[in-house]
């Protein structure tokens, strides 16, 4: 023990390893996760070891997070600010709403302080970033000793420990098991429905991460003319709406550029680039398919293409191929649609906004014509860290504001400082990604490592206040948990159907996004066998990502004035 206090970094990466040891544990579809089995640790610990960590580790890791977070929630954040997507915002204010009144409610009702009422929100909601928010607006109160500020804050750890573990609980069994009776829906039909109708009657569920398909959906063929005589290439191409492209041609021993007047002879070999079931029907107007031809092959090239331009955003695939020749007439194809870190389908009513990237598979002088037209190629390959430097500065800054609101100072602090910052730093990242590299698996990594140090210090220092806390409200906790899920989720599914007339399975992946619940979500994909929930999840997620940890310093306020 006495090596603990001497070297608190020690205890501080024992919890890391221990804590994410015992939230890989699985209970049913249930898992508790790293952050919460972090806490967990770090509170058993520091209750035992009574480790001190200074208080400035936890304000720079809990930076490092909330700025990653921002800033990989910024592009789509700013782009779900449209009308369509306003049906998915009105869930997420539900969920604010709902958790907010809740939290006040129970607070006055059982005479709770400020930091177990603001633990309860966090915990509830499922939302960690909330325990950092809080913890740092209960420090800035001007009416606490020292001693008050420490134990409230200690009382916030312990609250969202209990009430998340019931919370997360409830939204997992609600979401994949109850509301799909509620609705009456197979879920896994239901998708599987959907999917089919976003791709215009074509067969497919989603593709888990791990998966691809059997038949690909571009493909190459060789054909030997026998039917084509005497049609030109670019008659046979605009036969097929530019579903295809011819690559080569092959006379004899000599290799003839494709162009659009070549007329084709008997005993050509042609290859063919395009969608499976154009290039099939091609080869049904050319002549028999032939083994690959030694020399006519035409290799493809891939590029992952940010989108920047104002015309290509809203608007859906097909459009965007009718409206840029270059598409048809250099057989460049998309492939893949990536929206922050969710795939998308690359089918033709998939809507593209800008940030997105897409993945552009043909010929590479085709390609070269086609990035200059809707945007610039995605360079993420390193972070910058220039822009990344200046962002948590100027979050800093932003938090450090004071607003007055009828007397009460209320300022975002460090964390919601940043949070703002990293959405603006990530949606103008997005729209010009010349500069401000910040690689999804960097981000991913700094934010999670923010967060888990950040629970990990919190824990620690409020290990000794954890058990006084759960004898006086451990009933009333549990209870909380349960209620601050199935409150606003039940508002949303009613909300969401009735009035917003939100698709089924897009409107329980939307509910487990408004509670910001990956394991929910999950076990959503898992019960439908589909990724289309996901759909739905994307948008409220991001939404709630930015707003519910903006709850903490708003509770924290107007319960301490």
């Amino acid at each position: 023990m006495g090596v603990l206090r001497d070297h608190p970094e020690l205890a501080l990466f024992l919890c890391l390893a221990v804590g994410y040891l015992v939230g890989k544990i699985r209970v049913g579809p249930i898992t508790l996760g790293g952050i919460c089995g972090t806490l967990i640790v770090s509170l058993l610990l520091g209750a035992w070891a009574k480790i001190e960590i200074d208080a400035d580790v936890k304000t720079i890791f809990f930076a490092l997070f909330i700025f990653a977070l921002g800033y990989m929630a910024g592009p789509q954040f700013f782009a779900n600010l449209n009308r369509k997507s306003m049906r998915f915002f009105a869930l997420c204010f539900i969920e604010l709403v709902s958790v907010l009144c809740l939290a006040y409610l129970l607070a006055k009702a059982f005479d709770l302080d400020v930091g177990t009422a603001s633990g309860i929100l966090a915990g509830a909601a499922t939302e960690s970033a909330v325990v950092g928010t809080a913890t740092e607006a209960i420090g800035k109160l001007p009416d606490l000793t020292a001693e008050q500020i420490s134990t409230y804050q200690g009382h916030v750890a312990t609250a969202y420990t209990v009430c998340y573990l019931f919370g997360l609980v409830t939204i997992v069994i609600y979401t994949s098991q109850i509301m799909p009776m509620m609705l009456r829906i197979n879920l896994r039909d239901a998708s599987r429905e959907l999917w089919e109708k976003m791709r215009g009657g074509g067969a497919g569920g989603g593709l888990e991460s791990d998966e691809r398909e059997a038949l690909p959906g571009l493909v190459g063929r060789t054909h030997l003319v026998t039917l084509a005589d005497g049609r030109t290439v670019g008659n046979l191409e605009a036969a097929f709406g530019g579903g295809v492209t011819v690559e080569a041609v092959r006379r004899g021993s000599k290799d003839l550029t494709p162009a659009p007047d070549l007329v084709l002879t008997l005993s050509d070999l042609v290859l063919v680039v395009g969608r499976r079931s154009e290039a099939i029907a091609a080869g049904r107007a050319i002549g028999p398919e032939t083994p690959g031809i030694p020399g006519v092959d035409t290799p493809l090239a891939t590029r992952q293409v940010a989108v920047t331009d104002r015309a290509v955003a809203g608007k859906s695939l097909e459009q965007i191929r009718s409206t840029h020749a270059e598409f048809g007439r250099s057989g460049v194809y998309v492939t893949d649609v990536l929206r922050g870190e969710q795939h998308l389908p690359a089918n033709p009513e998939t809507v593209v906004e800008r940030g997105d990237v897409v993945t552009l598979v043909g010929a590479r002088s085709g390609l070269n014509r086609i990035v200059e037209k809707i945007g610039t190629v995605a360079k993420n390959d390193a972070t910058d860290f220039i822009y990344l430097g200046l962002g948590i500065a100027l979050g800093s800054l932003i938090g450090q504001i004071v607003v007055r609101l009828g007397g009460v100072p209320l300022s975002l602090g460090t964390g919601g400082g940043c949070l703002i910052s990293g959405l603006l730093f990530g949606w103008f990242r997005s729209r010009r990604q010349t500069f401000g590299a910040f690689p999804p698996q960097a981000a991913t990594t700094i934010k999670d490592m923010g967060l888990a140090v950040f629970i990990a210090c919190t824990g620690l220092t409020s290990g000794p206040q954890a058990w006084p806390l759960l004898k006086e409200y451990g009933a009333l906790l549990p209870f909380a948990g349960i209620a601050m899920v199935l409150v606003p989720a039940t508002i949303s599914l009613f909300v969401g159907r009735k009035l917003l007339k939100i698709e089924k399975p897009l409107l329980i992946g939307a509910i487990a996004g408004q509670q910001c619940s990956t394991p929910a979500i999950t076990s959503v994909t898992q019960v439908a066998q589909s990724s289309v929930p996901m759909l739905g999840y994307t948008i409220t997620y991001a939404l709630s990502n930015f707003l519910l940890p903006l709850t903490g310093p708003i509770l924290v306020g107007v319960l301490g004035a």
